[in-house]
């Protein structure tokens, strides 16, 4: 199928359908593959046709009537009725004609992209550590690396502003400054599979990486843009990993509505498990639960065992990193540990348990 979106125009005056037809043509990245000039005709053009989207004057539409293809509203002047008229269609967004035909012709090419995100939804999963220190950033990068040593297209999303640990941990440069989140936020309501692959930073191991922003621009990512930035992640590549916050508010909450697996990750001390604790009866009360998986770092000598999980956390460990005194250093100069010996033993199950979702969305 040819990658560009497919259009149906619904406007009455011929001569504005022409001059909206032959631009958006134009573009290179859309085409429109009917037109319509009343309701009936641009109903039984989407039924037939099956659009992207359709392009058309929002009287000439009803809530329901286009099967699921985005409305993009039309107008060549601004009114409160047709304002109204397009909110009560659905519209997903209002454009003048001419003036703002950039804008609606971007707008047109992104609904091919959210087409494919549909098409190509990716297991989304998380990593959490309720205490710092625990390995969160350890393994959400490690991971990372695994899943794309396996040839699976990862995507790692860091949604922790407040720290920014994996910019760090994967020695991302510091000139010039690498593109974060914060690039995706303007206009996040339109952000698509396209856009987070312009953002996103590929790092050597394979995998690429939306990278937090700054604490000041950060405050700008809310619950709303949490949403947009991993649905659109979703639909960029076979993996959606997301690192989370220690702290899990409400500005995380539509990720954790969306994760297939949670790995909870502990060390082996009582602070370590008290904290785990703490943040399974959190993820109880949200629902989610039953998604945590836990995985044990064994980051130093310890009383405990891998086995004292089970009677404190109620599920035992998934998996087990062997203490390794080569993370330390490693993580301090921003490199990734090569996946052999145990540690990469570990983590190439882990990669493999990932990919046995099979992408098929929330349990």
């Amino acid at each position: 199928m040819e990658d560009v979106a497919r259009i149906v125009l619904g406007i009455e005056a011929h001569d504005v359908a022409e001059e909206v037809m032959h631009f958006l043509d134009r573009t290179g990245r859309v085409r429109v593959v009917a037109t319509a000039a009343d309701d009936r005709q641009l109903v039984e053009a989407v039924r037939q046709l099956e659009p992207d989207a359709v392009v058309a004057q929002p009287g000439l539409v009803r809530r329901g009537t286009l099967d699921g293809a985005a409305l993009l509203a039309l107008e060549t002047r601004e009114s409160v009725g047709a304002l109204r008229a397009a909110l009560e269609a659905g519209a997903r967004g209002f454009f003048l004609w001419p003036a703002e035909r950039e804008a609606l012709g971007a707008a047109a090419a992104g609904t091919r992209a959210r087409a494919r995100a549909a098409e190509r939804r990716a297991r989304i999963v998380g990593v959490h550590g309720p205490r710092g220190g625990v390995g969160t950033t350890f393994l959400a990068t490690h991971l990372a690396a695994a899943l794309a040593k396996r040839g699976t297209d990862c995507l790692l999303v860091d949604l922790d502003p407040c720290f920014g640990d994996v910019a760090v941990a994967l020695g991302a440069p510091l000139e010039p400054p690498p593109r974060t989140i914060a690039d995706l936020l303007p206009g996040a309501e339109e952000l698509t599979p396209a856009r987070v692959e312009e953002v996103a930073w590929r790092h050597p191991a394979g995998f690429r990486a939306l990278l937090a922003p700054e604490p000041e621009p950060a405050e700008g990512l809310g619950p709303e843009e949490v949403a947009a930035v991993v649905g659109a992640a979703a639909g960029a590549a076979d993996v959606a990993l997301l690192h989370l916050p220690r702290a899990l508010g409400a500005g995380v909450r539509p990720a954790l509505d969306v994760v297939e697996r949670l790995f909870l990750v502990v060390t082996l001390d009582v602070l370590a498990f008290r904290a785990a604790r703490r943040a399974l009866d959190r993820l109880e009360a949200l629902g989610v639960a039953d998604r945590v998986e836990v995985v044990v770092n064994r980051a130093a000598r310890a009383e405990l065992t891998p086995g004292d999980v089970e009677p404190v956390l109620g599920r035992a460990p998934v998996a087990v990193l062997p203490r390794d005194g080569q993370v330390a250093p490693a993580q301090d100069h921003g490199r990734l540990l090569p996946l052999r010996g145990r540690t990469g033993r570990a983590l190439l199950r882990l990669a493999r348990r990932v990919e046995a979702l099979g992408g098929e969305g929330r349990p």
